[in-house]
């Protein structure tokens, strides 16, 4: 197939079908690829060597004509569908309308909608504000900003495994070194790290490993210096480790004990995701404060806080704010998407894809040693990698297999502090045929390696 027959635009209208008619890459994205490395700083990495011109349904397509099954919706981003047909028409409404005019001077409609939405969609019941940002780790920035201007103290904690940014605050708070922190330091001050529960590997229950993490707070820190605790209730870029049973509500009960303000990221947990609206709802907690991206806008930039009012209040006027921030076009696709999550049954979708998942992912585990765990909610679903022998991380095993899939034409992502883990993160518009062609795929991956 050439390319002048391929759809001009994306969405549900492409072939949902695995089609592959070059190697990866084919002459076409070699091309691009090579324009790439001559015009893009080199610390811009890629993970699929693809030329991407088309999106939508389970499919990626590329400039030769190949169709790829998308396992990783741009990390969480298009859970809607690539080129949702509301989110285009929202999209196309806005920009005719106008493009920008910063919220901070000339407010509108469209912003003030999107918060009113994360306040009511968010969990808890108790009166919430929302402020509107670009990125993930923009919203991190902030949720920090509010509760140290809150609490009026200065100490910060995260996790181990943590990801939350690549900014200079959020790359302290992320725990992983390399790519992401390595030769970028002096990093922010005041921030401290905790033990998480990651049942694989620590045997501790949920109650064991929250008491040993806040003994390390109370001796390290103190309670009376600490601001926030902040942690992703499903770990992303750390390997989607799910907390034992009562880690994160023993968490919770010393930060309101304490004084200290608990912010969930649900920067690639929320919306749908999991199954739930956010993953925090899984664990029966209600977070402080709430960072929300990727998943709010279908690809478009725009993140949130969103919080306890007397919490988002604290902040003096002109506190928080940025020039982009809550772009008008940006909060039209945020409002077409919210719309598809709550109407379109993608929560519902989100579970059905987890059973899938779990179902294949567990049936795999179960006949190749090699699959040490099987773990996550809805469709955000991951498999550790190791040696069968002594249990260790095996990152070469998972790189090996991330990249025989991808050369067959289906997109995964890998994670985890020691590279040993494949995420599956496809878009809830994907369809069970697609879902399952791809885990043989990756199965095939699996044994020839």
């Amino acid at each position: 197939m050439s390319l002048d027959t391929l759809p001009l635009v994306g969405g549900p209208s492409l072939a949902q079908e695995r089609r592959l008619v070059t190697a990866i890459p084919g002459p076409r994205s070699q091309e691009l690829l090579d324009r790439k490395a001559a015009a893009v700083a080199s610390g811009v990495g890629h993970t699929v060597p693809i030329h991407a011109v088309a999106a939508g349904g389970g499919v990626v397509v590329d400039a030769d004509g190949n169709s790829l099954i998308d396992l990783g919706s741009g990390i969480a981003v298009t859970s809607v569908g690539n080129a949702h047909p509301a989110v285009v028409k929202a999209v196309q409404e806005q920009v005719a309308a106008f493009t920008h005019t910063c919220f901070m001077i000339s407010p509108y409609d469209s912003y003030v909608a999107v918060a009113e939405a994360l306040n009511r969609l968010t969990p808890g019941d108790h009166e919430k504000k929302s402020a509107l940002f670009n990125s993930g780790a923009e919203a991190v920035e902030n949720a920090i900003k509010i509760a140290r201007k809150f609490t009026g103290r200065q100490a910060v904690v995260a996790f181990d495994h943590a990801y939350h940014g690549r900014t200079n605050l959020t790359m302290a708070l992320t725990a992983k070194n390399m790519p992401y922190k390595s030769g970028f330091g002096p990093f922010a001050a005041e921030v401290y790290r905790a033990p998480l529960s990651y049942p694989f590997r620590d045997g501790l229950s949920g109650p064991e490993a929250a008491a040993k993490a806040i003994s390390l707070i109370e001796k390290q820190v103190g309670a009376d210096n600490l601001a926030a605790v902040i942690i992703e209730p499903i770990q992303g870029e750390g390997g989607f480790i799910v907390p034992a049973d009562g880690f994160l509500g023993a968490i919770v009960d010393w930060c309101r004990d304490n004084g200290v303000v608990f912010i969930a990221d649900e920067v690639q947990s929320g919306f749908a995701r999991t199954g739930a609206m956010f993953a925090s709802e899984h664990f029966g907690i209600v977070p402080d404060l709430v960072t929300t991206a990727k998943g709010i806008a279908a690809g478009l930039p725009l993140a949130a806080v969103t919080g306890r009012a007397e919490i988002m209040d604290a902040t003096h006027t002109g506190g928080l704010g940025g020039t982009y921030g809550g772009n008008p076009i940006a909060c039209a696709a945020a409002l077409a998407s919210i719309d598809a999550f709550e109407n379109d049954g993608l929560i519902e979708r989100a579970q059905q894809i987890g059973e899938l998942l779990m179902d294949r992912l567990q049936a795999l585990k179960r006949s190749d040693p090699r699959v040490g765990d099987v773990r996550g909610h809805g469709a955000m679903i991951a498999a550790e990698f190791v040696d069968p022998a002594t249990g260790a991380p095996d990152a070469a095993l998972t790189t090996a297999v991330a990249k025989a899939a991808i050369a067959e034409g289906v997109i995964v992502l890998t994670c985890g502090t020691y590279g040993n883990v494949i995420r599956f993160l496809p878009p809830l518009s994907i369809g069970d045929d697609l879902l399952n062609e791809g885990l043989d795929v990756v199965a095939a991956a699996l044994a020839a390696h």
